[in-house]
């Protein structure tokens, strides 16, 4: 059985998550910022349904992408250099969270409740949250929001309004994020789409190692200003 949380911001042992269903940690709980940031610092994630008590989660294995391994087909490198494609970082966090919230096709609602929304909007106000985003001249088109921990980016959603919207955003987020070292994009679940743009899976224990070494690392806090070249 998960466990229940106590007030405090404390978690149980990510090792003690079940194995079915995989990575469910503890039930209960807020969404203050400070519970946030200590579930992310530890490799544990909320996620669940209106109407449900808040879900921690820790899977094992854990999909993740190596900056420096994103995998750009000829077609996504066309579509970079040639869709009128304008990617830009932290200047419509709001936007890109509702976009990502809205029912996807075939799907009759959302994760991202609007506590969810007004959560990570205070990440976002404290420096720690980003969006980036794929613009097609004034319309937003595509993108993406997550969570940045020293040198550690924690992916949480995408959304497309138009074909490789969103992939255009996260191979942008790969090559800054490499230029300024940072270590994993932290993909939570295994999927095709991810694997396809050259994520993979890592052993959870491997993982929160890795993730140990970097959110000790210096923060950079937003707003971001991307500088790699594109």
């Amino acid at each position: 059985m998960s466990e229940r949380l106590p007030r405090t911001p404390l978690f149980p042992p990510v090792e003690t998550a079940l194995v079915e269903p995989n990575g469910l940690l503890a039930m209960g709980g807020d969404l203050s910022a400070a519970r946030l940031l200590e579930a992310y610092r530890h490799g544990i994630f909320p996620w669940f349904n209106p109407g449900e008590p808040i879900l921690w989660w820790s899977p094992d294995p854990r999909m993740v992408l190596v900056p420096g391994e994103v995998r750009v087909t000829r077609s996504l490198a066309r579509r970079i250099r040639n869709g009128g494609f304008v990617v830009r970082v932290d200047t419509a966090f709001a936007d890109v969270m509702r976009a990502c919230a809205a029912p996807r096709q075939g799907e009759s609602g959302t994760w991202i409740s609007p506590a969810m929304v007004a959560a990570y909007t205070r990440l976002f106000e404290m420096g720690y949250a980003h969006s980036v985003e794929t613009w097609h001249g004034d319309r937003l088109v595509g993108g993406l929001y997550g969570v940045a921990i020293g040198h550690m980016f924690y992916g949480e959603s995408m959304f497309s309004r138009e074909p490789d919207a969103s992939k255009v955003a996260l191979v942008r987020l790969a090559q800054q994020l490499q230029r300024w070292n940072f270590g994993l994009i932290d993909c939570q679940m295994e999927t095709s789409h991810l694997a396809s743009l050259g994520a993979r899976t890592m052993p959870r224990a491997t993982f929160t190692a890795r993730l140990a070494e970097l959110v000790n690392l210096n923060h950079r806090p937003g707003p971001w200003r991307f500088d790699a070249p594109d």
